[in-house]
């Protein structure tokens, strides 16, 4: 077994879709990156990339190459699948938190675990996604961004 944690962050902007876990929640504003800035998406994939001792997405899919540029993250998160694919791992479970005040994601989760557990050739129950609020503290509180944090167990596959 390996164990692999990763965060990301992005500020929230106005005229750009809001994008978590692959679904498009409805929100007055979005987030700000080079590609659809799933902030979501971006903690699951350098969690994958850690436990496989492979970088972080930024080594990957760098923010300087054009053929990322509003690229999807879930296309992405395929990309590291096919890494963990390679190394001959599987996903054992995932567990990752999004700390938001606004908007309410509960109605997206379900969702949003489908698309990670479809993209990473998984069951839906090694998919646990959960969203909180800071109680108005910190960036997240104030609105300017959002934030994740995600931790993998990936398993060797039998040989």
């Amino acid at each position: 077994m390996r164990i692999g944690f990763g965060y990301d962050v992005h500020k929230l902007v106005e005229n750009r879709k809001l994008i978590l876990g692959g679904v498009d929640v409805t929100f007055e504003k979005g987030l700000l990156g080079h590609s659809d800035a799933d902030v979501l998406v971006h903690a699951v994939m350098d969690s994958i990339l850690g436990a496989l001792a492979l970088g972080d997405i930024g080594k990957h899919f760098p923010d300087t190459d054009n053929k990322y540029k509003d690229i999807s993250s879930i296309y992405l998160l395929s990309q590291v699948y096919e890494l963990m694919e390679e190394a001959g791992y599987t996903i054992g479970n995932i567990d990752v938190t999004v700390a938001a005040q606004r908007p309410k994601l509960a109605p997206y989760i379900e969702e949003m675990r489908k698309n990670i557990a479809n993209t990473l050739h998984t069951s839906i129950d090694n998919i646990n996604v959960k969203a909180t609020t800071t109680e108005w503290l910190g960036f997240e509180g104030r609105e300017e961004g959002i934030s994740s944090y995600s931790v993998c167990m990936l398993k060797k596959e039998n040989n």
